[in-house]
């Protein structure tokens, strides 16, 4: 039932259906780039040379357990942005569609802006360093403090369109009606 579609970075596209119905509209997963596994590895290699004047067993042993520890702990928290009809979803936070005013996409010194000066203190935030692309959607919802979330992603543009192109529709369907 998945179908999987070729984003350049090996950032993920699906169509397959979500829990409560219907299909992603888009979906990303915001995997470490390169240079953080680089770095990962060479971090998993200091118990070794911590141990290797006591003991090179203990100290192998120490950075095999290391780098174990710190893989899982890259790919257990790699967030997921989710979109569908209904809601969006970035990491752990949800949020109804109806609540989402425009959306905009962001890369290189924008992105930058976005988030450092021109950063709201009460916005939701999901940002991976690694990422150099960023997308800002207002939230319309009164009874949340956040005015908008901002939100790492390598393709801002195309998820950017993505939601204000549905969202777009989805007012037209609900006057039509």
């Amino acid at each position: 039932m998945d179908q999987p579609h070729e984003i350049p970075n090996r950032t993920p596209l699906t169509t397959k259906p979500p829990a409560q119905g219907g299909s992603f509209l888009y979906e990303e997963r915001l995997y470490p780039s390169v240079g953080i596994w680089v770095v990962t590895i060479g971090l998993s290699i200091v118990p070794a040379v911590i141990f290797a004047p006591i003991n090179m067993l203990i100290g192998v042993v120490a950075a095999a357990i290391t780098l174990a520890v710190l893989v899982f702990a890259l790919i257990v928290s790699t967030p997921t942005i989710r979109v569908t009809n209904a809601e969006v979803r970035v990491g752990r936070a949800t949020i109804e569609r109806q609540y989402l005013g425009r959306a905009q996409g962001f890369i290189g010194e924008n992105a930058t802006a976005q988030r450092g000066n021109r950063l709201h203190g009460l916005a939701y935030l999901c940002i991976r360093g690694w990422i150099d692309g960023v997308v800002r959607v207002e939230v319309l919802d009164e009874e949340d403090k956040a005015p908008y979330w901002l939100f790492s992603s390598r393709r801002p543009q195309v998820l950017s369109r993505t939601l204000n192109d549905t969202r777009f529709q989805s007012k037209q369907e609900g006057l039509s009606h």
